[in-house]
């Protein structure tokens, strides 16, 4: 990839588009990148039982 971590880029797409942020983490394998602050998938979870 021609990317790094530490890189500044711009998102073109999705529901993050005109963003920016710094890579955190490359995956080349998958073909992708960890922005730092963007992206975030929050999960509603079921509180246990005491």
């Amino acid at each position: 990839m021609h990317v790094k971590t530490g890189d500044e880029v711009l998102i073109i797409t999705g529901k993050d588009k005109g963003k920016r942020g710094k890579i955190k983490e490359v995956r080349p394998r998958e073909g992708r990148v960890i922005v730092e602050g963007l992206n975030i998938v929050k999960w509603h979870m079921r509180p246990r039982a005491r």
